[in-house]
């Protein structure tokens, strides 16, 4: 089943694609900041060992996917779902 968050980025990029805008949705895995500081450290590394990029992600791994997205260069992406958790969504 679609979420409502990738049901409503469809909607949307097929909406506005005639216009010119793009709608895409951006998926991040577990991105360890100051808000999870209280995370246990067995949870993280639990997390850790199901990424097959073998490291966490940075807020600067997502920043980079957000900004070509809403780059010129990304003009023909619509209604797209891009993961970003280093491959951990791909299952073992």
């Amino acid at each position: 089943a679609k979420s409502a968050q990738i049901g409503l980025t469809l909607s949307w990029a097929r909406e506005l694609a005639p216009f010119g805008i793009t709608v895409n949705t951006v998926a991040p895995g577990f991105i360890p900041v100051e808000r999870h500081a209280d995370v246990p450290a067995s949870a993280k590394e639990a997390y850790l060992a199901s990424v097959p990029a073998g490291r966490m992600g940075t807020p600067g791994d997502i920043a980079h996917a957000v900004s070509f997205l809403a780059s010129e260069d990304a003009g023909f992406i619509t209604g797209q779902r891009i993961v970003i958790d280093g491959g951990r969504s791909l299952g073992t």
